[in-house]
């Protein structure tokens, strides 16, 4: 099959300015929990989404994460680079999410914090696009979620030097395995070089699929007085 002839129809939902929250954080949860699943509104409109759902499950091995979401930084020379990350947490903040501080992500943020996010529900024909600048979370705040973790994922931030050259598979799993041995109970400390980050939105867009094209977009910005403004903008 041709690439150029893989198409879709959105078909599923519509949004207007009057669906809107006043605080597009506020919008960015009520999205999110739909995406979820924890909640939804009108009878017809959870009927549809659930059939969609049905079908789309039918044809996928598992459901996506809908936490997880596309972060695009770019170095001091403005050289971009993506990759998918988990959001952890969203509050009036902003957007969550925790990583190696030595990757190639924390070093593109250590030089240039401004970033983007990018969430797509295809099973509700979504996403949401973020800008705004990053900052650490407290040390307080990423021990507190590195104790949640599991202990392989917490024995991994130790074994693994994220983004650095290593030799082989083997290497990798050996440290690991040092790492379980030197620990050897649930008192697992948090690197130093590990930790949260968070998002601080200056710029929110909302997008919802529609036929032939004309998505719904609108897009909130934020204003010197801290007010946010909200623009249809053209699909």
């Amino acid at each position: 099959m041709r690439i150029a002839n893989l198409r879709r129809e959105y078909n599923l939902l519509s949004l207007h300015h009057g669906d809107l929250e006043p605080d597009p954080m506020v919008q960015f949860k009520t999205w999110f929990d739909q995406a979820a699943g924890v909640r939804r509104s009108g009878r017809v409109r959870r009927f549809f989404i659930q059939l969609y759902k049905l079908l789309f499950t039918a044809s996928a091995s598992q459901a996506p994460e809908v936490n997880a979401a596309t972060l695009a930084t770019a170095d001091k020379n403005g050289i971009p680079s993506a990759r998918v990350v988990l959001l952890k947490g969203v509050d009036q903040r902003g957007f969550i999410f925790f990583t190696n501080y030595e990757s190639r992500k924390g070093r593109d943020i250590a030089n240039n914090p401004h970033a983007a996010l990018v969430f797509y529900w295809p099973d509700q024909e979504r996403q949401v696009c973020i800008t705004g600048e990053v900052t650490k979370v407290s040390r307080e705040e990423s021990e507190a979620y590195f104790k949640t973790r599991p202990r392989g994922s917490r024995l991994g931030a130790l074994a693994s030097r994220q983004s650095e050259s290593v030799e082989s598979r083997s290497r990798l799993e050996q440290l690991w395995k040092e790492f379980e041995a030197k620990f050897p109970d649930d008192e697992i400390p948090m690197p130093p070089y590990w930790g949260g980050y968070v998002l601080s939105p200056t710029r929110i867009e909302f997008w919802q699929g529609r036929p032939t094209r004309l998505h719904d977009r609108f897009c909130y910005l934020r204003l010197p007085d801290k007010r946010w403004r909200v623009d249809r903008l053209c699909p």
